[in-house]
């Protein structure tokens, strides 16, 4: 009896030694089957050459962090785990850290750049936008950087704040608004453009007492502060307009506007010109032979001003309400 239990016991210890060193030949080849790649060294290289290095070999990127470094430039790597040399299998992790840079940068001139350009640069140093001036200087573009703090070369913290003067052009002339009430609308107008102004907004009322077709106000007030290329809109006294031949019997569509070059030698520089609410454009502008003759039909527009100009000598004016 006890012969025979002796006897299995030996059986199952073969046995379990039998299968243990089975199992343990099956996971070796296994274990082998997998293929395996050398780490290469990343330290110092660019990311993204490192990133196209490991996913050639078929390795993933896990990223732990960001630091700085005086050492290695920014956008750098500056540790890699496994080390170098390491063998792993495909398709494991290498984890980096990537350099920030140094903590402190060279700080680049600016001057002369435009705001724009500046903004770009100062980011891409790490660094932020501080106090932004402006002022008027004779010899700098609008919109270009005439000076900043800290000064071009000097040593700044990343995350520092970088303080721009930007230039606005030159420091605009004021003029003294002229008083145009009482004048007719063309000596208005040809006042307006000797004074650099331009015309904007006619806008009429008719008072049957008061001088037809003559200024009663505008806007800015006479005496007020403006400068060259200011809009200035008028307000002219005029009964509705029956100057205008209708081309379409009711006069309720369009007019028709005609006019002959005189006789002479030269040609002359033709432009018809039309306002509505204060908004100017050129219908016709061009040279014209003498005895030549324009047609243009113009959209019947409520309370718009055409004006006739002779080389560029405003010489008549159309009301249309």
């Amino acid at each position: 009896m006890i012969a025979r239990i002796i006897k299995n016991i030996i059986l199952f210890l073969v046995f379990m030694a039998v299968a243990g060193t089975f199992a343990y030949l099956t996971l070796t080849f296994i274990i082998k089957s997998e293929e395996t790649v050398v780490v290469p060294n990343l330290i110092g290289k660019d990311i993204i050459y490192s990133l196209e290095i490991l996913t050639d070999l078929g390795l993933s990127t896990k990223i732990k962090g960001f630091e700085y470094s005086h050492l290695v430039p920014k956008n750098h790597l500056i540790f890699q785990e496994p080390e170098p040399g390491s063998e792993i299998k495909k398709g494991r992790d290498v984890r980096i850290i990537i350099s920030k840079g140094t903590k402190i940068v060279l700080m680049p001139d600016l001057k002369n750049l435009s705001i724009q350009q500046a903004r770009i640069i100062i980011e891409e140093n790490g660094l932020h936008v501080g106090k932004l001036s402006h002022t008027y200087i004779q010899n700098v573009k609008k919109g270009e950087i005439i000076a900043q703090s800290p000064l071009p070369s000097s040593m700044i913290q990343r995350n520092g704040f970088v303080d721009i003067l930007v230039s606005n052009g030159k420091r605009p002339v004021f003029y003294k608004m002229p008083d145009l009430k009482g004048f007719s609308l063309e000596d208005s107008i040809l006042l307006l453009e000797e004074r650099g102004l331009i015309l904007g907004e006619i806008k009429s009322v008719f008072h049957i007492d008061r001088v037809k077709n003559v200024v009663e106000g505008q806007n800015p007030l006479a005496g007020y502060p403006v400068t060259k290329g200011s809009s200035v809109d008028l307000t002219v006294n005029r009964m509705p307009a029956g100057k205008v031949k209708r081309l379409l019997k009711g006069g309720n569509r369009v007019n028709l506007f005609r006019y002959r070059v005189e006789n002479g030698f030269l040609k002359r520089r033709i432009k018809v010109r039309i306002n509505r609410s204060g908004i100017s454009y050129d219908l016709f502008n061009d040279y014209m032979k003498p005895g030549e003759e324009i047609w243009l039909l113009i959209p019947n527009y409520n309370d718009a001003t055409l004006f006739l100009y002779k080389d560029n000598k405003l010489a008549k004016t159309l009301i249309f309400d």
